[in-house]
């Protein structure tokens, strides 16, 4: 039974975006492992307060992020 685990920083993603990204990951394991395996494959989402996950040796945000998303500026720098 496949299980595969997201970790996402709290408050990016919507309840709705979350189901699809359950909903699409399901999907690519059932188009990589058969229809047999869909009732067994298991998606979960863990979530990060916001601080408490960093790139390139700098803290993210929610606000980060979505900035990123929409091709805005990187993370800010910590002082």
């Amino acid at each position: 039974m496949p299980l595969v685990t997201i970790d996402l920083i709290k408050d990016v993603f919507s309840p709705a975006q979350k189901a699809d990204i359950i909903h699409k990951v399901t999907e690519t394991m059932v188009a990589i492992e058969g229809e047999a395996l869909r009732s067994v494959t298991w998606v979960r989402i863990k979530e990060v307060e916001e601080g408490d996950w960093g790139i390139g040796g700098q803290l993210l945000t929610a606000a980060d992020v979505h900035a990123m998303a929409r091709g805005g500026a990187q993370p800010a720098t910590v002082a």
